[in-house]
């Protein structure tokens, strides 16, 4: 099985924690080289450092904001006139604030819709003119498994995962016939900060504590633990390589066994 990424460039978005940084590591193992993109420079340097680079890959790392208009063009324009062409786009950005679907407002559909979609948007279109270039694209969105089964009190990201899942399938459509495929990898429960705010908004809500929360939560995977943000990343990781050329537009769940339909 051709697990091989060397002389592929990837750039891995909210990548200085969490799944984001766990993917740009194993990515890097599979001999790929990784551009990082996130808003805190300092962490970014920090990540840098942890980056295999036993087979000759170049690191390297653009400054964004997602939540800024015009920052994702701003440091694609920086990273495109290094390196013209990357092979590898993980889409990953933060969700938004939990809470009841009703009390959303307008605008932190609007802002969510520009973190996640909008800014995707953008970034395939600057990088997938270079796949189609190199015969080789490998576009993997980090979403949510609310994509198959909506998360009670996560309203706001539940609508706009869904719509992200469906602007993925659409695009898998459009780009198949360069070389280009296009997955979402949808994490359940996973130890990262996101699954910690969880832990406190149910916490908060329920009058329980946090570890209480945690254990309930566990008791409904079927493997009885929550995923580690290396175990997405595997995921993440495998459909980018040569091994994964027939698989595209479909919805990779690593949640453990949790999610209720198929």
């Amino acid at each position: 099985m051709n697990l091989n990424l060397t002389g592929k460039t990837a750039l891995v978005c909210g990548s200085t924690q969490g799944i984001g940084r766990a993917s740009a590591v194993e990515l890097a193992l599979l001999g790929a080289s990784v551009f990082l993109m996130a808003r805190n420079e300092a962490a970014l340097q920090q990540t840098i450092t942890e980056l295999d680079t036993s087979q000759g890959q170049q690191h390297g790392f653009v400054v964004a904001d997602f939540s800024q208009a015009g920052s994702v063009s701003n440091a694609l324009r920086d990273l495109l006139a290094k390196t013209p062409v990357i092979h590898i786009l993980i889409n990953n950005t933060g969700g938004p604030a939990g809470g009841p679907l009703i009390d959303a407002s307008a605008e932190a559909f609007v802002q969510t819709f520009h973190n996640h979609l909008i800014n995707n948007q953008t970034l395939v279109q600057a990088l997938a003119p270079g796949m189609r270039e190199a015969g080789y694209g490998r576009i993997v969105n980090i979403i949510s498994t609310s994509v198959k089964q909506p998360i009670v009190g996560l309203g706001v990201s539940n609508t706009i995962r869904g719509a992200v899942a469906q602007w993925a399938k659409t695009l898998s459509l459009e780009l198949g016939p360069w070389g280009i495929t296009v997955n979402n990898v949808l994490p359940g429960y996973t130890r990262t900060a996101r699954l910690d705010a969880v832990l406190s908004m149910r916490a908060g809500a329920s009058g329980k504590t946090e570890d209480e929360v945690a254990a309930q939560m566990e008791r409904e995977i079927p493997i009885g633990r929550f995923a580690t943000a290396e175990e997405v990343a595997a995921a993440v990781a495998f459909l980018c390589t040569p091994a994964a050329a027939s698989i595209s537009g479909i919805n990779v769940p690593v949640d453990g066994g949790k999610t209720g339909g198929l």
